[in-house]
Order: structure tokens, then sequence, then C-alpha cells
């Protein structure tokens, strides 16, 4: 049965793709953060690894939201591996093992990323005439302001 919320159709495929495209760019953050929870060494150890644990578990529920809201518009997920690499603005960096401090400084630079896309986003959201999906992506800003914020503290 196809979706009918007062979106055109042509509008609602569209943010699904930008919603797809973030989509990607959370669980390439996810998976960097998973990655440094495992490999994280020195002095601040145990510190960082139940910070970027935390962190990986706030991703985690942003990801379902993310999928969830694409299908609420009657869009499908695409959650494969292969198309999160293809459409995330993120880059993994594959057989690397930083420093924390490079850690903490790789995954805020990626948080900046994301809260500039969400807010390129939400203004075309706007645009397209789904007030819910651009308060939904404001949300979101919220959260990786919060938590660039974390990692700016760490490291201060």
């Amino acid at each position: 049965m196809e979706t009918n919320i007062g979106i055109p159709h042509d509008n609602a495929k569209n943010i699904v793709d930008i919603l797809n495209r973030l989509l990607a760019d959370e669980y390439i953050l996810y998976t960097k953060t998973r990655n440094y929870h495992w490999n994280v060494t020195g002095i601040q150890f145990n510190d960082l690894h139940k910070f970027f644990e935390s962190q990986y578990v706030e991703l985690d529920a942003i990801i379902d939201e993310v999928a969830e809201r694409g299908r609420s518009l009657g869009g499908k997920t695409k959650a494969t591996l292969s198309e999160f690499i293809k459409n995330s603005r993120l880059k993994e960096q594959p057989d690397t093992f930083p420093e924390a401090p490079t850690m903490l400084r790789n995954l805020l630079l990626d948080h900046d990323s994301v809260i500039q896309a969400l807010r390129q986003d939400l203004e075309t959201c706007t645009k397209l005439g789904d007030a819910g999906t651009s308060d939904f992506l404001t949300g979101l800003m919220e959260q990786h302001e919060k938590m660039a914020w974390m990692f700016r503290s760490f490291l201060e």
C-alpha cells in the first residue's frame, strides 16, 4: 500500500535518499567508534574504552531511528555494508591503529562532518515540505553536537 502522508511522492523519494545517505554516515561512524573501542591503548585506556562504548551505543540507537524514519516515508532502507561504504560521506581507515588522541580527533572530525551535512539536509527536507523529517534531523544534529562537545572536552 502506498504511503499517503501529504508529501508528494518525488519529494518523499528524495528525502528517503537523504536518509539513506545519513544512515550510511551513521553506520560508518558507528563502526569507526566500535573499532577504536576495541583498539584503544594507553594511559587513558579504561576511560576511553568506556567512553567509546557509550558513543557507539548512542550511535546504534540513531542508526535504527534513521532507518525507521525512511521506512515511515514509504522508502526502502539501503543497509548492506557495500551500500554504506558507497553512500557515506565519511571514509573508513582500514589497517590503521592510531594513538588515542588521533582516534578522538578523527571521531570529532567525523561528528563535525555529520553535523554540517545534517544542517544542509534539514534545510532540503524543509524545502521539500517535510517538517517531520526536518525536526527529526534537528534532533540528531543536537545529539551529534553534544557528542562532538564531549570529544573536544577530551582533547582539551
